[in-house]
């Protein structure tokens, strides 16, 4: 069975916690997309791991992980994260494997990626890793795949420093190399869980253009990078938290206004924890944008959604959710593509009752308070989606199935 997990926002919606729920059920986790500018904290009692490269699922003893031929491996950054693991006891030699098709990020990439930054009067806002340059590189034709290392011919039109820095990382790299396609191929009868990186709304080709990442961060991607074709996907996850953020530039409509000591976008940001994984940044931090929710739901063809940091709200009297855009003398709503009326558009608000209950206890749908069932049952009547995982807590424990996604 294939169940591809992905966030249904900006990123940074939980995945990583739930991609490890998850993959207490899964042989095989691979990780399609993006490269070391995502981030997954999971907490394992008072143990935090933060990951970037590797799949979530690396924390169980007997799973194997993939780095998909989607993803821009940096050697590097790959490497320090394999050295942290073993410090803190997981063991992931013979467990992480990386797709033959993936491609290398080079060092130079990263002041590219800088210097191009500079040079836009609108900045994107990128993590400035290089990722967005290993992927310009690819279109282009001008990559390096895990397949290419130690083929001198592939490499004639690189520098001779690119190709000196390469021979140094091959004996590292090349041991971890396998053919996803076929070793898929082999597992077929396992369960595999596909995970992205980044969110729904930040994909190269459905997310808000050009303040997206490189990569496909959508579900099509499981099936394009991952290994396995289209009609191999039995179920697609959507993540998603209580209210939205965004890392970055970028049009946010239901962004908080005040963003004062005191105010409720510093509550948020405070009690969820709402700083990046990887860049340490502040996350920008807004009301629940239900018609953005609703639209990634349909472009992804997202059949059961998870609901994260639902918690968050247990100490507010009330709180909100847009339910629509106001963009001059318009009423919208669907999720426009245009970066201007994103930019210009106001929230139309729908207010909700807070329950005032410690939300970390609960371990069934039914022991939530009513007012957050209520909420629950709101959004999955507005997205047209169900939503069958909630998550009130950061640990392991603190996750209510409603309906395991490994049940066809």
């Amino acid at each position: 069975m294939n169940v591809v997990i992905i966030g249904a926002q900006w990123g940074d919606e939980g995945k990583g916690k739930i991609v490890d729920f998850l993959a207490a059920d899964a042989q095989i986790v691979v990780r399609f997309s993006g490269g070391a500018n995502a981030g997954h904290t999971i907490v394992l009692g008072e143990e935090k791991y933060a990951l970037h490269l590797v799949p979530s699922g690396i924390l169980y003893p007997d799973k194997t992980v993939i780095l998909g031929s989607g993803m821009v491996i940096d050697p590097e950054a790959l490497f320090n994260e394999l050295s942290m693991l073993e410090k803190k006891g997981i063991h992931w030699q013979g467990r992480v494997l990386i797709s033959d098709r993936a491609h290398i990020v080079l060092p130079r990439y990263r002041e590219m990626d800088r210097d191009a930054e500079a040079q836009r009067v609108k900045p994107i806002g990128t993590t400035g890793r290089g990722i967005g340059i290993a992927y310009a590189q690819k279109a282009s034709r001008d990559g390096v795949r895990l397949a290419d290392m130690d083929d001198d011919d592939r490499l004639v039109n690189l520098t001779q420093e690119d190709r000196a820095w390469l021979v140094r990382w091959r004996e590292k790299l090349l041991p971890l190399c396998v053919d996803l396609i076929g070793y898929l191929r082999q597992h077929r009868n396992s369960w595999r869980l596909f995970e992205g990186a980044q969110g729904a709304l930040l994909d190269i080709d459905t997310g808000t253009y050009p303040f997206v990442s490189s990569g496909m961060s959508c579900a099509a991607g499981a099936a394009a990078q991952g290994g396995i074709g289209p009609r191999n996907i039995d179920r697609v996850l959507g993540v998603f938290k209580a209210y939205s953020t965004r890392v970055g530039n970028g049009p946010f409509p239901t962004e908080f206004v005040d963003d004062s000591e005191g105010s409720l976008s510093q509550y948020i940001r405070k009690v969820g924890n709402e700083y990046g994984t990887t860049t340490g940044r502040p996350r920008r931090c807004g009301y629940l944008d239900l018609v953005a929710l609703r639209y990634a739901c349909a472009v992804n063809s997202i059949d059961r959604l998870v609901l994260t940091h639902l918690d968050v709200y247990d100490g507010l009297d009330e709180f909100e959710a847009c339910i629509g855009y106001r963009i001059g003398d318009r009423v919208v709503e669907d999720f426009p593509a245009s970066i201007r009326d994103l930019e210009q558009a106001k929230p139309i608000l729908r207010t909700f009752q807070g329950w005032k209950t410690n939300l970390g206890t609960c371990r069934t749908y039914d022991e939530l308070p009513l007012r957050a069932q209520e909420y629950i049952e709101f959004i999955e009547e507005f997205v047209e989606t169900p939503i069958s995982i909630v998550s009130v807590g950061s640990d392991r424990n603190q996750t209510i199935v409603r309906e395991s996604p490994w049940i066809k």
